[in-house]
């Protein structure tokens, strides 16, 4: 049934996902087929039901999940401030009583919670509700959203940011989110080929990719893409995904498994 079933999705159409943020955008840009773009913790349950073949989706999707194949050389990362991934606050993180999470975060509310552990800090993490950013209250922010609002904020808030207290920590980079293939899809040393050399297009002409956006200020988006963001997906990379892991397991955030990286 395994092997009809193969063969059955290898006629159709190929069911790629992919997240709706800026970072994502010189991972997908000018990908020839239809794309499902949508918040990370959707992708994940879609990927997971396999209603997706592939997707651009959160890394600890594949921690706790280790069932698929992961695309060699190509993910979001950074090594050091990521600036779209961040706590607003006042006052001291170490006087916060609440941290209001991101519903979309998956990676990142696991990357918290780790941070603020590692810290010996245990704020209480809230869904979202209308309270105000206090003294005694924050919260999470990734994405597009995170860039807005800090951007529109910037003197009324500060910002912790993840990537940045990540490098603090730890010597290796942060992964936030790589694509993962399903076990069952065929021909995926093919995808992962085609998707490499389209990450390879879009960053050399970068230039060309922020000048058609029209959401995000041109210089921010410069800064963003070669300061901020890594789009490699290598030993360093890989180590840091590793440690991020016993991290999770340490806190009990994920089970505790051996986990293979099985790369195409």
């Amino acid at each position: 049934m395994l092997r009809r079933d193969r063969r059955a999705r290898g006629r159709m159409a190929l069911r790629i996902g992919c997240v709706k943020y800026l970072n994502a955008r010189p991972l997908i840009r000018g990908w020839p087929g239809q794309v499902d773009f949508d918040h990370p913790s959707v992708l994940c349950k879609r990927l997971a039901k396999g209603e997706l073949d592939i997707a651009l989706v959160s890394s600890v999707e594949f921690l706790r999940n280790p069932i698929y194949r992961i695309i060699d050389d190509v993910s979001i990362s950074s090594h050091g401030p990521v600036y779209s991934v961040i706590v607003a606050h006042q006052g001291q993180i170490s006087d916060i009583d609440e941290i209001e999470l991101d519903p979309a975060a998956e990676t990142s509310t696991n990357l918290l919670r780790c941070l603020l552990a590692e810290s010996k800090l245990a704020p209480r993490f809230v869904r979202p509700a209308t309270s105000s950013i206090t003294d005694r209250r924050a919260r999470l922010l990734i994405g597009d959203q995170a860039i807005r609002f800090r951007q529109r904020h910037t003197d009324e808030f500060r910002f912790l940011d993840l990537g940045e207290q990540w490098k603090k920590l730890v010597a290796f980079p942060f992964v936030y989110a790589f694509w993962l293939i399903r076990p069952e899809v065929v021909d995926a040393e093919r995808i992962a080929n085609r998707l490499r050399m389209l990450r390879d297009q879009n960053l050399a002409r970068i230039d060309n990719l922020i000048a058609e956006g029209k959401d995000f200020d041109r210089d921010f988006c410069h800064r963003y893409y070669r300061e901020n963001l890594r789009f490699s997906f290598g030993n360093r990379e890989r180590e840091g995904l590793r440690i991020f892991q016993e991290l999770c397991e340490k806190h009990d955030l994920i089970q505790k498994r051996e986990v293979k990286f099985e790369l195409v």
